[in-house]
């Protein structure tokens, strides 16, 4: 831990990471600019090797667990995850939440430690959905919470620290048929399942007399 760390406004080295093709990266860029704007030396890595020995490091959207060698290079490594932590620990639980019929899903920014999803918690956001928000929506108010939690940090410095209380729950990581739809079913049953389907990465789709159909969802 590290709460003996003096905090003061000086210019941070910063490192903004996303280990894949994420749809977040254009975020994680916008991100390492805004950092530039307010005086801090930061770094967009597309890699874990990409990632230099500073103060913070943010992990964005990443696949891959942070090597401890990796994580020893920075004072603060934080990830931001969609859920109340210590539940829904795991896998896409923005998804799994909006298929459990939920408008309000809380992000938290945490530290990264070599247990997957198990470091303090710093800072806590709920996002705020109507029901009708399809996943490019869903997608981008879950970027935006996750760059105003890190700026706040860079503002406030690890102060809010604390720890993760209650028994933990996990999402299992999503495959190919998580997203099978049920023809013999309404759309209306299925709506939710449709909302977090990626059109182009990950559809929806169905099996009907011996071929698969994908499908494509878009507001009008």
């Amino acid at each position: 831990m590290n709460d003996d760390i003096k905090w003061n406004h000086d210019p941070k080295i910063v490192s903004v990471v996303v280990d894949n093709p994420s749809w977040i990266v254009p975020y994680a860029q916008e991100l390492t600019d805004k950092l530039k704007e307010i005086g801090h030396n930061s770094a967009f890595c597309s890699n874990h090797s990409e990632v230099r020995k500073g103060d913070v490091a943010f992990y964005l959207g990443c696949i891959k667990i942070t090597p401890k060698r990796i994580l020893s290079d920075n004072t603060f490594n934080l990830v931001a995850h969609s859920s109340d932590l210590p539940k829904g620990r795991g896998f896409s639980p923005l998804s799994y939440q909006i298929m459990e019929g939920k408008n309000e899903i809380p992000v938290c920014l945490f530290e990264a430690v070599e247990q997957l999803d198990y470091g303090d918690i710093f800072f806590r956001e709920v996002m705020h959905f109507e029901g009708h928000e399809l996943v490019d929506e869903l997608r981008e108010k879950y970027a935006r919470t996750q760059m105003r939690l890190c700026l706040k940090f860079m503002e406030d410095g690890p102060k809010h620290r604390t720890p993760q209380i209650g028994t933990p729950s996990y999402y299992e990581r999503r495959r190919e048929d998580s997203n099978i739809i049920d023809p013999n079913l309404t759309i209306t049953s299925q709506f939710d399942l449709l909302r977090i389907a990626d059109n182009d990465r990950y559809p929806a789709w169905f099996e009907y007399r011996g071929h698969k159909y994908k499908l494509s969802i878009k507001k009008k």
